[in-house]
């Protein structure tokens, strides 16, 4: 019983320990606690004090993110004007003249020999030019001065027969007087005559005179029809020589008007021909005289148009247009005969050409 009183009183002594030691516990999380639900009290009082900072100090490196990210469209936009920018200014020299190019003086080259050849033929397509603007003209006064010519001369000749006609008839007139004259002497003679001998030989001599006379009066018909004849056409020949000698000089007039316009430009050609024509390679120079003599249009020398050669409609095989635009070796077109060059280079040369051509002329 005594053990049992103990243990009880162990078990409320624990009971008695456990609850103080509860309520300890108790009041120190109310202790814990309160300060807790305190602190939020002064935390919210202290926030609006605390939060103007944070917010500061949070929100000074943003601006620079938010400048860095608005710089770098910026710069984009500024990147993407200058292009812009930059593009037309790349476009303005092809809208403008370009300067003809300098031919590069490379003797040993295939390509200047090309060149060279192909100045020489817009020279003489330049003056080819000219010469058709005169038209036939040039022909006809050719023409005319070649008829003059001749009838100059058959006029001179119908003179010199004629006059020889004449002559001839004077010369059978004194004849027949001449024989006239023997006839007469014959005559006085046969009555002098001593035999019969010498009035046969006498008579003899009479009849031939009269034969003569006949002879020489059948003459002079023939050379009187000659002169009729001759001086008809000398008449008519003298005609035609005054008509086509009028004709001539009003022809020679439309000429020399049309020549004093283009006189300066056709002087200044022929000299850069010839100077050109010395430039060239000998070989070259024979055959490009030789294709051009035979050319009904006079081009020798021609470029790659649309793929087929000037003035021809022939097309030419892609490979033979990649070794013309090569310029390494000169190419003759297989059906024209003629010699090829590629666009690009004839564009340049004529283009050269025609302002060294124009700044001469002015």
């Amino acid at each position: 019983m005594a053990a049992k009183q103990t243990a009880k009183k162990e078990t409320a002594a624990k009971k008695t320990a456990k609850k103080p030691a509860a309520k300890q516990t108790a009041k120190k999380e109310t202790a814990t606690k309160k300060p807790a639900a305190k602190q939020p009290a002064k935390k919210v009082a202290a926030k609006p004090v605390a939060k103007p900072t944070a917010k500061k100090e949070a929100t000074k490196p943003a601006p620079k993110k938010a400048a860095k990210e608005t710089v770098k469209p910026a710069a984009k936009k500024v990147a993407a004007k200058s292009v812009e920018k930059e593009k037309p200014a790349e476009s303005k020299p092809a809208a403008t003249k370009p300067t003809p190019p300098k031919l590069n003086k490379d003797s040993s080259s295939i390509e200047y020999k090309l060149r060279l050849l192909y100045d020489l033929q817009i020279i003489d397509s330049r003056i080819d030019k000219i010469r058709t603007i005169r038209g036939e003209l040039p022909l006809e006064v050719q023409d005319l001065e070649d008829e003059i010519v001749g009838l100059t001369t058959r006029v001179e000749k119908a003179a010199s027969e004629l006059n020889e006609l004449k002559e001839s008839v004077t010369a059978k007139e004194k004849a027949i007087a001449e024989a006239k004259a023997l006839i007469k002497k014959y005559e006085q003679q046969q009555n002098k005559v001593r035999n019969n001998r010498e009035f046969d030989s006498l008579t003899k001599e009479i009849e031939f005179q009269n034969l003569e006379i006949e002879l020489a009066e059948k003459h002079i018909k023939e050379y009187k029809y000659d002169i009729s004849n001759k001086t008809a056409v000398l008449e008519e020949s003298t005609g035609r020589l005054e008509e086509k000698q009028k004709d001539l000089d009003t022809k020679k007039a439309e000429l020399d008007e049309i020549v004093k316009e283009t006189e300066k430009e056709e002087e200044i050609l022929l000299k850069k021909s010839a100077e050109a024509s010395k430039d060239v390679d000998s070989r070259l120079l024979t055959a490009y005289h030789r294709i051009r003599s035979s050319s009904k249009n006079g081009l020798a020398v021609v470029p790659i148009e649309r793929g087929a050669s000037g003035g021809s409609f022939i097309k030419i095989p892609p490979q033979k247009q990649l070794d013309v635009a090569a310029r390494k070796k000169v190419i003759v077109d297989e059906h024209s005969g003629k010699i090829l060059v590629d666009e690009e280079l004839a564009n340049e040369e004529s283009e050269r050409i025609n302002t060294l051509i124009s700044k001469l002329i002015k």
